[in-house]
């Protein structure tokens, strides 16, 4: 199952995967970070396999904590510049991103 959490507080605001995800397979373990709006850290765990997720606010500085590789795009639905973070790798804390696919085909 894969769920959403902030460190700092159990209400998440606005901040969501703007997706819904019922009866989703999970492909690889782990947890993905970023930072949202005023840089409040978030993370999500056990993301679903090649699964476009976009994130509806303010992302950045994604840190791939998980056991697969995740691509973070520049806009949504997965369009735009790709960056591939093998699993263990980070992006640049500054570096903004959209959309996310994990295990991408």
């Amino acid at each position: 199952m894969m769920r959403l959490r902030h460190p700092l507080a159990a209400a998440l605001g606005g901040l969501t995967l703007a997706v819904t995800l019922a009866g989703s397979a999970v492909a690889a373990t782990g947890t993905f970070h970023w930072f949202g709006p005023e840089g409040q850290p978030y993370y999500v765990e056990n993301l679903p396999d090649n699964r476009c997720l976009d994130m509806s606010q303010e992302a950045r500085g994604a840190q791939n904590r998980t056991s697969g590789p995740v691509v973070v795009y520049a806009q949504k639905k997965c369009k735009g510049q790709a960056t591939r973070l093998a699993p263990g790798k980070s992006a640049p804390a500054d570096a903004p991103f959209a959309s996310l696919r994990l295990s991408p085909r």
